[in-house]
């Protein structure tokens, strides 16, 4: 086995590792470095739940070796509640809109909404919507969830 070492930002903390080459970033970031809000399910990038923000671009992390994370900045679901615990607003969306129910999506979902809606301008609800179709949800009915992503937008008559 190919050991490499590694070092990355994690929630603003630094991480320095010696893994394997075939270590996913999911993997790392749940088992080595222990963020255990990184969800891992279908291990084949289709239901999302294992999204992060790397780089500020968000990435499903069991699609991506934790080798090609090497010197990259990685924000999970730990990392968005302030110090003081105020939710981060994405987090403060999903909960208003009751858009929560087992939990397990919801770091995936949290975080791609997160990185749609950091930057100054607020995207458009269609945008949400249609990132939101790269995760699957087997308790809400989606409903709560896409009114979090149109109140997000700050699209009060966006079409549902």
């Amino acid at each position: 086995m190919s050991q490499h070492n590694i070092q990355v930002t994690v929630n603003g903390r630094l991480h320095t590792a010696t893994v394997e080459g075939r270590l996913t970033l999911s993997d790392f970031l749940r088992v080595e470095a222990g963020y255990t809000g990184v969800h891992i399910g279908c291990e084949h990038g289709v239901c999302g739940a294992c999204t992060v923000i790397v780089d500020g671009q968000a990435v499903r992390s069991c699609l991506m070796l934790a080798v090609q994370a090497d010197g990259s900045s990685i924000t999970t679901v730990e990392g968005l509640t302030a110090p003081d615990g105020t939710l981060h607003p994405v987090q403060q969306a999903l909960r208003d809109e009751h858009a929560l129910q087992c939990g397990f999506c919801t770091p995936g979902v949290v975080m791609t909404l997160a990185a749609l809606t950091s930057g100054a301008s607020k995207p458009a609800a269609r945008t949400l919507l249609d990132a939101l179709s790269g995760h699957v949800c087997r308790c809400t009915g989606y409903q709560g969830i896409r009114r979090a992503a149109i109140k997000l937008a700050g699209e009060p008559g966006a079409k549902k």
